[in-house]
């Protein structure tokens, strides 16, 4: 039955003119039917480079939101219209704005991981893989850092001759994980190489033996001869790791490290979206677009 769904996509995003793009995190029999998977921001980056007229993004809405305003002549589509990321609406540019103007001069550096609304109040977007080269080339010696106070703790660990300013915020579910988790999990895998996601907690990255992005924990895997790994990240990424190494061994760090707007989405929800009848189109105003717009160019510029 999965089969015949995933040939009938693929059948209906030729004949439709769609590109799928899937986050990661999503179902491997998603993955299977995707034109890419990839990180947020990687998969924006396709959008731009893909032929088709339209890009259906099978993630979450800011991951939407990235693609329309970098490919605005697109029509986009989300594929499940509830599927949102607590950590990117979890601030607004109200706040920012008020923030900013307590650290005069500061450079407001935005996750890629924020809304569009959000990116019209920065100076430069980064990414979990680019942030530390990002900040650093930065000419302001004061950096208000936004929203994960986690992923920003990293990257000020790197960079401790600037000032950073941090508000409450962060990924609901990375932060979940705690020390002793990771102890016992060690404990259980003593042969294991511990992969982490910046998100998480300082009192979990400082045991890790790797820290990084989705992408890059799972190209240090790949490429690692070790043979057995503890993933701190959505858990999904241990079950791709194991269909793309199987002879490797990969073991979620937590069952907490499950992201429920990231399993919103279904092969059917994107079954519907190829045949016209789902999925929710994205909107953006013209204004919001070119100031968005402003802070992922500086990324780029700054060899994001």
């Amino acid at each position: 039955m999965i089969r015949d769904i995933q040939e009938e996509i693929l059948r209906l995003k030729k004949e439709n003119d769609v590109c799928i793009l899937a986050h990661s995190y999503t179902a491997h029999e998603i993955l299977e039917v995707a034109d890419f998977s990839g990180d947020s921001y990687a998969l924006s980056v396709r959008a731009k480079s893909a032929p088709q007229r339209t890009v259906l993004m099978v993630g979450v809405r800011f991951m939407a939101e990235t693609v329309k305003i970098l490919s605005p002549e697109k029509r986009v589509l989300l594929s499940h219209a509830q599927a949102g990321c607590p950590m990117a609406e979890q601030m607004t540019p109200d706040l920012i704005e008020k923030t900013r103007a307590q650290h005069p001069g500061c450079a407001v550096v935005a996750y890629i991981n924020t809304t569009a609304a959000l990116k019209t109040v920065c100076d430069v977007c980064v990414t979990s893989s680019s942030a530390v080269d990002i900040v650093r080339k930065l000419p302001q010696e004061e950096i208000l850092f936004i929203p994960d106070c986690n992923l920003g703790a990293f990257v000020q660990s790197k960079i401790p001759e600037k000032r950073f300013h941090f508000l409450q915020g962060g990924c609901p579910i990375h932060t979940l994980v705690r020390e002793d988790e990771v102890l016992e999990a060690k404990r259980r895998h003593p042969d294991a190489l511990l992969l982490v996601h910046p998100e998480c907690l300082p009192e979990v990255t400082r045991h890790a033996d790797y820290v990084g992005s989705t992408a890059g924990i799972m190209q240090f895997a790949k490429k690692s001869d070790c043979k057995e790994f503890l993933i701190g990240t959505e858990m999904s990424i241990a079950e791709h790791l194991s269909y793309d190494c199987p002879d490797k061994r990969f073991y979620p760090l937590s069952k907490k490290l499950l992201c429920p707007d990231m399993k919103l989405s279904t092969l059917t929800d994107v079954y519907n979206a190829v045949a016209g009848r789902g999925g929710e189109e994205i909107f953006l105003d013209a204004e919001t677009i070119s100031k968005a717009r402003g802070c992922i160019d500086a990324m780029i510029a700054l060899g994001g």
